[in-house]
């Protein structure tokens, strides 16, 4: 295995020689640093691909190698600087969006409680009504059938209701203020 390929070498014929002789060791070396190899593969691949780029403003063709190992470095910690960003990000995403608060369990049982105890203040049949109408998800006309009474009282149980348990429940939340 030559270290380099002679100067007077194109760019193809040069990094066919550097391939052919350095891949595994390049790859090896990204592996260390990334410790990944698809990464490391990858890394190495775009080092060669940007060396190829690059291969007539080489001054000293004879440091390809080099060259190539520096482009291997630096492209591996590039990876490893994206890899950190996009765990820190899935972690605030996770953090944020799917777990809840701590007290999350306790404040929905007090807002079920607050609600259930403005619901017990109301008349029968509004109460009636509401509990139907949003905890059984009834349409008017299947609360009208069921309590035997007609849309029209529906209804207007269900605004009366409504209007008094908003009452209640900002009553209680003004309390807890």
């Amino acid at each position: 295995m030559s270290p380099t390929p002679p100067s007077g070498w194109d760019a193809d014929t040069a990094l066919e020689q550097l391939y052919a002789a350095h891949w595994r060791s390049l790859v090896r070396l990204s592996v260390l640093l990334v410790r990944d190899q698809s990464t490391a593969e990858e890394v190495v691949q775009d080092a060669f691909v940007a060396v190829h780029g690059r291969w007539g403003r080489l001054r000293d063709p004879d440091k390809a190698l080099a060259y190539l190992r520096q482009a291997v470095v630096n492209r591996s910690r590039s990876a490893l600087r994206h890899r950190g960003v996009v765990e820190r990000h899935a972690a605030r995403q996770a953090r944020s969006s799917d777990a809840p608060g701590a007290d999350e369990a306790s404040l929905a049982a007090d807002r079920r409680g607050a609600v259930l105890d403005a619901l017990r203040t109301l008349p029968e049949r509004q109460r009636e009504v509401l509990s139907l109408r949003y905890y059984l998800e009834l349409s008017e006309a299947e609360i009208a059938e069921a309590l035997g009474i007609s849309r029209g009282a529906v209804k207007s149980h269900a605004s009366r209701g409504s209007a008094a348990l908003r009452i209640a429940l900002a009553a209680y939340l003004e309390d807890r203020s």
